[in-house]
């Protein structure tokens, strides 16, 4: 006995079936591939309160993506539509739809990269976040003169900047559009990093604050010139705090002046101030700059000699002796 089975669907029924299955699937490979093969970037600014139906609109708008709806619908089976991240984003057209989703999820957001040098103040570093139109100047000092710093407790008035010395020199990488504040606690941030509980054991072995470690730690940076230098100049330094010599450093009088002036005067160093060590003994009432790792370890680990004077040379190094009349000598070989 033969059982005839019969069709479903007529055939010409199922010949309309596949094509329109394949149709689909040609539509939808055609929605989710690259808009183009261009690699220029374009960039998006996601603001914060956008909908997956907003950000889908501006990317197609962009010309970013073919279909926005498509762009909400592939976020809602990948489970990504509350993922997506406020941020400036770099997308191309050569970007397919998935990528440009999953970009988005992820935050990948454009990066401005910026380097602080070792000895910068903080004025150098607000003109450079200026400069670098990463932030304004003005409102960065701002926060700075209000910044609150735990080891600068009791420290005077005359302090204008009681975060200076503790912004750390390095290189930074932050998103367009980065308050000036968020950028002072991440230097500041950066600094706490750096500062190991080793480092701290060491200071408090010395009897020594870490506003005080910081504020030598500045004048080394700003007096050396050569990393060989920083830990002679560190024990010079201390010497002469041990002995209460004033520290007749010129770095604070350049502080003083806001400006590097190539030779100071007499004069200069008259100046009617607080850091004017030629004037006051003992340390300046703060960092004068931001010192780096080196200066720091040179201030903790310094040379050991009981030098007391220092002298530039013409090649950067520094001549170091123990008494005045050797110091004097050293200054005629230097000058001639």
């Amino acid at each position: 006995m033969q059982v005839q089975i019969r069709e479903v669907f007529p055939k010409p029924v199922w010949i309309i079936i596949m094509i329109s299955i394949i149709g689909i699937i040609a539509i939808y490979s055609y929605l989710i591939s690259p808009v183009s093969d261009k690699t220029e970037p374009v960039i998006v600014n996601i603001k914060r309160g956008m909908t997956t139906q907003d950000i889908g609109k501006l990317l197609q708008e962009k010309g970013l993506i073919r279909n926005a709806a498509l762009f909400r619908t592939i976020a809602k089976i990948q489970n990504l539509e509350k993922s997506l991240q406020a941020g400036e984003y770099s997308l191309t057209p050569n970007m397919n739809l998935s990528s440009v989703v999953q970009k988005l999820s992820i935050g990948e957001i454009v990066y401005v990269q910026f380097t602080v040098p070792e000895g910068f103040t903080l004025n150098q570093v607000a003109t450079l976040l200026e400069e670098k139109k990463i932030g304004k100047a003005t409102k960065f000092k701002e926060y700075a003169a209000q910044y609150q710093i735990e080891y600068a407790r009791g420290v005077a008035d005359t302090v204008k900047y009681k975060v200076e010395g503790f912004t750390f020199p390095s290189t930074y990488k932050v998103a367009n559009g980065v308050s000036e504040k968020d950028i002072l606690d991440m230097m500041v941030g950066e600094f706490e990093t750096k500062l190991t509980p080793a480092m701290r054991k060491r200071a408090s072995e010395m009897d020594m604050s870490i506003w005080d470690l910081i504020t030598i730690a500045s004048l080394v940076e700003k007096e050396a010139k050569l990393a060989k230098d920083r830990p002679l100049i560190a024990r010079v330094f201390l010497n002469r705090i041990k002995l209460d010599m004033p520290l007749q450093s010129c770095a604070t009088i350049q502080y003083i002046l806001g400006y590097p002036k190539p030779e100071l005067t007499i004069e200069d160093t008259k100046i009617d101030s607080p850091y004017n060590t030629y004037l006051h003994g003992g340390l300046p009432p703060g960092p004068i700059a931001n010192p780096g790792l080196e200066a720091i370890q040179a201030v903790l680990y310094p040379a050991d000699n009981d030098y007391l004077y220092f002298v530039a040379d013409k090649d950067g190094g520094h001549r170091f002796s123990r008494t005045f009349a050797e110091h004097l000598q050293a200054i005629n070989e230097v000058q001639n």
